[in-house]
């Protein structure tokens, strides 16, 4: 599962809900679709893993989470506030999506994206970086959270 990016992991998943919620009709959770709200969801979605993915760039190193190795330990911008924005902006993502249209098996989706992650993404990733940084990582986990 780490071969495909996160990103590809989240399409797959809301492609699989959809051909899952068109088999079924469309069945949708009374007092959905918000597409107001969805939209709103989707549009903050793209903030965290874009302002990640600026950082990383001005820090000059790696986003591939399957790096062997990363340059720096970066624990600013948005990674003051979670270790995973980019993680969370693909599960807010899914979320806005499924808020949007508003058939319920489009909310499996964003559970999909969080249970890959958190199950099997983060851990990988938090081994890596414990390996290569070691106390100062470990002082990292301590004031930051995995999600929020």
């Amino acid at each position: 599962m780490l071969k495909l990016p996160p990103p590809i992991w989240t399409l797959i998943y809301l492609l699989l809900c959809a051909a899952v919620s068109w088999l079924l009709g469309w069945p949708t959770v009374p007092g959905l679709p918000l597409a107001w709200l969805g939209a709103v969801l989707v549009a903050l979605a793209l903030i965290p893993p874009v302002w990640a993915f600026v950082l990383f760039q001005r820090e000059d190193t790696e986003i591939n989470p399957t790096s062997p190795t990363n340059r720096k330990l970066v624990t600013h911008g948005p990674y003051q506030f979670t270790r995973n924005p980019m993680y969370l902006g693909l599960v807010t993502l899914s979320l806005g999506v499924a808020i949007w249209i508003g058939a319920w098996p489009m909310f499996i989706a964003p559970l999909a994206v969080f249970a890959t992650a958190n199950g099997i993404h983060i851990p990988f990733e938090e081994a890596k970086m414990r390996r290569q940084f070691g106390a100062a990582y470990d002082d990292y986990v301590a004031r930051v959270r995995r999600w929020v």
